[in-house]
């Protein structure tokens, strides 16, 4: 298989009824629960592979606290990159950034942690097990103290989700709530830090993007996802 066209993979989102719409829905509900109690003054927000930002922008462009939010979202897709730039300019959020980088170093934040929240959807989906419990161990250096995690996976078989969720308890986080309904395809969680932060180091990697269609390649047309499942 070859690898998703990640301009199109938006599609979905025009259709309200879509997996990745609800997932949407799901996402930005957390985010305005983490934004409404965070303490007064400026919120800092980080959002790893960001796409066209449209749980960020979606959510801030409405909310009350928006003009005291500073957002870098880092997406690599130059389409979608300049798609999520147009789109938080049309809402007037001048304190979001977004900025082509690999979200999978740390570099792609220095100046924008640590973070009051940090959104890592459409990742875990696309990164290799053993990625995904080094960047839930190492997001505590992204953390400012009591900063709420919001993140998805896809719960094909084998779900991992109740590990991802013990690998949080394990890096000093608890559990904010997680929308994972047997019906649902996608599991959408929060936590939040609940132990000192860590400090940030520069030029850590944390992830390597390698595609959701390279992990788990189906072995027939029958095998894959449904059209507007969330695969990440």
């Amino acid at each position: 298989m070859g690898t998703p066209d990640w301009l199109d993979w938006h599609t979905p989102y025009d259709d309200p009824l879509s997996p990745l719409s609800k997932r949407l829905a799901l996402v930005q509900g957390h985010l305005r629960t983490a934004l409404d109690r965070c303490p007064a003054g400026t919120i800092r927000m980080i959002s790893m592979c960001a796409g066209q930002g449209r749980d960020v922008i979606g959510v801030l462009a409405r909310h009350p606290r928006r003009s005291e939010v500073r957002a870098r979202l880092v997406e690599w897709d130059e389409r979608n990159v300049a798609i999520a730039s147009d789109a938080a300019v049309g809402a007037g959020l001048t304190g979001v950034e977004v900025v082509r980088a690999d979200a999978g170093t740390t570099d792609a934040y220095i100046d924008a942690v640590p973070a009051e929240i940090v959104v890592v959807c459409g990742v875990f989906g696309n990164i290799i097990d053993n990625d995904i419990s080094r960047t839930v161990a190492s997001l505590r250096s992204l953390c400012a103290p009591r900063a709420t995690v919001i993140w998805t996976r896809h719960r094909r078989p084998p779900d991992l989700t109740p590990t991802i969720r013990d690998w949080f308890e394990e890096a000093g986080f608890v559990a904010e709530g997680f929308d994972g309904p047997d019906t649902f395809f996608i599991g959408v969680g929060a936590h939040r830090l609940v132990v000192d932060p860590q400090p940030y180091e520069p030029g850590r990697r944390l992830f390597d993007f390698v595609g959701y269609d390279a992990l788990v390649p189906p072995s027939s047309p029958d095998d894959r996802p449904p059209v507007g499942i969330d695969r990440r």
